[in-house]
């Protein structure tokens, strides 16, 4: 696994971190396998009834790596990140979120396939995929409507831009917001509570509330067949461009 993700279980819980704190937890391919890993490793292991996702340093995760976007292969057949996000949404075990600081594209878009969140009063949340010239990903154009209803699905994923974690709680994707210095400790607490419950009763109102894993499969399917072809588009290469060299970008000049 990678060092830039940390894995460990305990007590019925296992805990999936990200670990690139110097980056904002900014997500590389060895850190989506790593985390595809851990979270089928928790998925395997008996002992473990519970999730968590969290970040370390002050930021859950400021979504993918931009500089590796621009420089990533296209030929992978399943790439590390379609590997995690179909992981995490057929767990079967309950996965709780803990969001501290920024949570960013996927930082928010993985948030649709877990069962509990917990922000701290300083997270922000953003799904910027339209400002980069791309669609939203793994079925999140499908969940987000559905959770929150369109209008203020289109606020997110039209206009994309940031809320605060009381915005994000009032909009139905956060269930507690805490201090700082409590995300960890309030997180791990929801995990334990789902960790003594009785598994199987668990695992199946899970199945029951979660929307059809093929439906989702199928969107996310979608989504990507469509992603991909924008991420070669000149409105991308602009997009991505723009953000490091930290200038505004001129959509006109590819028009």
């Amino acid at each position: 696994m990678s060092d830039k993700v940390i894995y460990r279980a305990s007590e019925g819980v296992a805990e999936v971190r990200l670990n690139r704190p110097e980056k904002k937890n900014a997500i590389l391919p060895e850190m989506y396998a790593a985390m595809a890993d851990g979270i089928l490793a928790a998925e395997t292991d008996a002992a473990v009834r519970a999730i968590v996702i969290g970040g370390e340093g002050g930021s859950f995760t400021a979504g993918n790596d931009l500089s590796d976007f621009l420089n990533r292969p296209s030929s992978e057949e399943t790439p590390p990140v379609r590997r995690f996000m179909t992981a995490l949404s057929r767990a079967e075990k309950p996965v709780v979120a803990a969001v501290d600081g920024l949570a960013i594209g996927i930082g928010t878009t993985l948030l649709l396939h877990c069962d509990l969140v917990v922000a701290s009063t300083r997270s922000r949340f953003q799904m910027p995929f339209v400002n980069l010239g791309l669609v939203p990903e793994f079925a999140s154009s499908w969940l987000l409507p559905a959770r929150i209803g369109y209008p203020r699905a289109a606020e997110l994923l039209l206009l994309a831009e940031s809320m605060d974690a009381v915005t994000a709680k009032d909009f139905g994707l956060v269930n507690r917001v805490v201090e700082p210095a409590e995300v960890e400790a309030a997180a791990l607490d929801l995990a334990r509570r789902l960790a003594a419950k009785p598994p199987e009763a668990l695992r199946q109102s899970k199945r029951l509330m979660r929307a059809d894993p093929d439906s989702v499969l199928q969107r996310m399917e979608q989504e990507n067949a469509e992603f991909s072809r924008l991420l070669a588009s000149p409105e991308a290469r602009e997009a991505f461009t723009a953000f490091l060299e930290k200038r505004a970008p001129d959509f006109g000049k590819v028009a």
